[in-house]
C-alpha cells in the first residue's frame, strides 16, 4: 500500500474552500459561473486573436499565450474544487502531485508572460522607433520559452521535493487543491528543505518578475509624464493600465501566500488569498484586457458582423 516515497498514504480529502453547509451550494454555482466564464472568455479571445491578423502583434502574442496560460490552470483547479462543494473530494497521492506540478508550472509561466508583457509595453512607449527592431518575432518566441523553462524548473522541484515527504497518518488536506503549505503540515518527516525551497522559488518567481515590472512601468511613466499632449498621455496610460491592474491582482495575492513564514495552521484567509489569482484572475484578464482595449473591441465587432452577415 506504500506510495513510492514510503508514504502510508494512498489519497487525500480536500476539505474545500469552506465546510459551513448552507453555502455549499450557493457557492457551487458561483464558481461554476466563474469557471464557465474563464473559459468562455480566454478561448473567446484566443480565437479573437487568432482570426484577426491585426492582432499578430507582440502585445497580443503574449495576451494569446496569458489566455491560454489562464485557461489551462484554471482548469487545473476549478473542476476539483467543485466537487468539494457537492461531497466528500478524495484525490489520490499520483494525482495530488500532479495537480501540484502543473498548478506550479502554470503559475510560474504567468509570472513571466506578464514580465514579457510589461518589458513589450516599455519598448512600444519608450523606445517606439526601435519596437519592430527590438520585439521581432524571435525574441518574442525565445522570451515565451524562457517563462516555460522557469515554470518547469520550478514545478520539478516543489514536486520532486514533496514526494521526499513522508505522509504518514494524516491526509486531510485544509484546502481546495493540492498546494504547498496544507500538504507539508501532513508530513510526518522535516520539511525544512521544502519550505527554503519555497522561499527561494517562489522568491525568485515573484521578487525579479515584480521588480523588472517596477523597474519598466518606472520608466514607462516617467516617458509618458514627458508626453506634451494630454491625448498622447492618455493613450499612453490606457496601454498600460489594463497590464497595471492584472499584475497588482496576480503578485499582490501570490506574494501574500508564499513569501511569509508557514504558520501552524492552513487559515481560511490564505483559501481566500488563493482564489484572488488561481481562479478570479483567470475570469477577470480576458474582460480587462478586452473592455480597455480599442483594437480588441474593434477585432471583437468585425468578427461578429462577419459571422452575422456571412
Amino acid at each position: 500500500m506504500a506510495s513510492g516515497n514510503d508514504s502510508s498514504v494512498t489519497e487525500f480529502i480536500l476539505l474545500g474552500l469552506t465546510q459551513q453547509p448552507e453555502l455549499q451550494l450557493p457557492l457551487f454555482f458561483v464558481f461554476l459561473g466563474i469557471y464557465v466564464v474563464t473559459v468562455v472568455g480566454n478561448i473567446g479571445l484566443l480565437i479573437l486573436i487568432g482570426v484577426n491578423s491585426h492582432l499578430h502583434t507582440p502585445m497580443y502574442y503574449f495576451l494569446f499565450k496569458l489566455s491560454f496560460i489562464d485557461l489551462c490552470y484554471s482548469s487545473v483547479i476549478t473542476p476539483k474544487m467543485l466537487m468539494s462543494f457537492v461531497k466528500q473530494n478524495i484525490i489520490s497521492y499520483v494525482e495530488c502531485m500532479a495537480q501540484l506540478y502543473f498548478f506550479s508550472f502554470f503559475v510560474i509561466d504567468e509570472c513571466y508572460i506578464l514580465t514579457s508583457m510589461a518589458y513589450d509595453r516599455y519598448v512600444a512607449i519608450c523606445k517606439p522607433l526601435l519596437y519592430k527592431v527590438t520585439m521581432f518575432h524571435q525574441v518574442c518566441l525565445m522570451l515565451m520559452l524562457g517563462a516555460y523553462m522557469m515554470g518547469f524548473v520550478g514545478a520539478v522541484t516543489h514536486t520532486v521535493c514533496m514526494l521526499k515527504l513522508t505522509f504518514c497518518d494524516g491526509n486531510i488536506v485544509n484546502h481546495y487543491m493540492c498546494d504547498i503549505p496544507p500538504l507539508l503540515q501532513l508530513s510526518c518527516t522535516s520539511t525544512y528543505i521544502n519550505e527554503l525551497v519555497v522561499f527561494i522559488v517562489v522568491g525568485i518567481n515573484v521578487i525579479v518578475p515584480s521588480l523588472t515590472i517596477f523597474i519598466s512601468y518606472t520608466l514607462i511613466v516617467s516617458n509618458i509624464l514627458h508626453i506634451r499632449s494630454t491625448e498622447g498621455r492618455s493613450k499612453a496610460f490606457s496601454t498600460c493600465s489594463s497590464h497595471i491592474m492584472t499584475v497588482s491582482l496576480f503578485f499582490g495575492s501570490s506574494a501574500f501566500m508564499y513569501l511569509k513564514p508557514f504558520p501552524a495552521g492552513f487559515l481560511d484567509q490564505d483559501k481566500v488569498s488563493t482564489v484572488f489569482y488561481t481562479i478570479v484572475g483567470p475570469m477577470m484578464n480576458p474582460f480587462i484586457y478586452s473592455l480597455r482595449n480599442k483594437a480588441v473591441q474593434i477585432a471583437l465587432s468585425k468578427t461578429l458582423k462577419k459571422r452575422v452577415f456571412s
